[in-house]
């Protein structure tokens, strides 16, 4: 392509961004009490109640969008699928169980981008909740590689993590196994290849709901784990049990701490909470909303 075309395609892109940007920048947030009112009715089939929800929420799909730049797609791309798990989001969510809807709504804005991202790479995705927890084997085998004088076996890294050695074994299996999203499968009656028999995990099934209702779970099991000026630190400064999202300064305001204070207690319990992540197959992004 002529580098004179090119640069023009480019430049309609970043022109097409930029009114996008434009446009959802007028769309006011809602605050905790219109996110209830606005989804029960939108559980009920209003339809304006849904699309408010919807272009209310635009800047958080943006936000998210951001960070998985230069990974194949462009941002308007990682946008278009990160607004179809933001509807998702709508559609599934439930007022009534006591989390902010931004929280829901990033999990699952979060999942339509990583399967976007992996089916651009023309190999084979196995679901998300898959992948984590194969990671989590995956680095127990580099962490030993650095200790041991051979490979790491199977039986190495179920010692280290706990757990029974046939999942191990099980989940290293699919390591091997991996192969272009394009090829026949072989030892099956069929002419298929995997992108063929794999399900459309554009539509998101009750794992994936099962899945994030585990790691809600895990939220409060983990702040549990925290001191008590640690828990309060992250549900308000991250927006979890009830409290809306704040900076660092309003959080010093309401419990009486300096920022700089605030923001050392948040980074311990950051800390903590990382490593408790991490043996679940998860990183922070998976599961907060990092602002800083």
């Amino acid at each position: 392509m002529n580098a004179r075309y090119a640069n023009e395609d480019v430049g309609k892109n970043l022109d097409v961004t930029q009114m996008y940007l434009s446009e959802i920048g007028f769309s006011p947030l809602l605050s905790a009490e219109e996110e209830v009112y606005y989804a029960r009715k939108s559980l009920k089939g209003d339809e304006s109640s849904r699309k408010r929800m919807i272009e209310s929420n635009l800047r958080l799909v943006v936000k998210i969008s951001r960070r998985y730049l230069n990974r194949g797609l462009s941002l308007l791309d990682l946008i278009e699928e990160g607004n179809l798990g933001l509807i998702r989001a709508v559609e599934k969510f439930d007022p009534e169980r006591g989390f902010r809807f931004s929280t829901y709504a990033t999990w699952w804005i979060r999942q339509t981008i990583e399967r976007a991202i992996m089916n651009q790479t023309r190999t084979i995705r196995l679901p998300i909740h898959v992948v984590k927890e194969l990671n989590v084997y995956l680095r127990a085998a580099r962490e030993l590689m650095q200790k041991l004088d051979h490979e790491p076996s199977a039986e190495d890294i179920a010692e280290l993590l706990d757990r029974p050695v046939a999942d191990v074994q099980k989940m290293l299996s699919l390591n091997e196994r991996i192969s272009s999203i394009d090829s026949p499968v072989g030892g099956m009656d069929t002419d298929k290849s995997l992108v063929e028999i794999i399900a459309d995990e554009h539509h998101a099934g009750p794992e994936d709901e099962r899945q994030f209702s585990d790691v809600v779970h895990n939220i409060d099991h983990w702040l549990n784990d925290l001191n008590e000026k640690q828990r309060e630190v992250i549900a308000r400064r991250f927006g979890l049990r009830g409290y809306e999202p704040s900076t660092l300064e309003d959080v010093g305001a309401e419990i009486g701490l300096t920022r700089e204070r605030v923001r050392q207690i948040q980074v311990e319990a950051l800390r903590k909470l990382k490593l408790m992540m991490e043996k679940q197959g998860l990183s922070l992004d998976d599961v907060m909303n990092l602002n800083e």
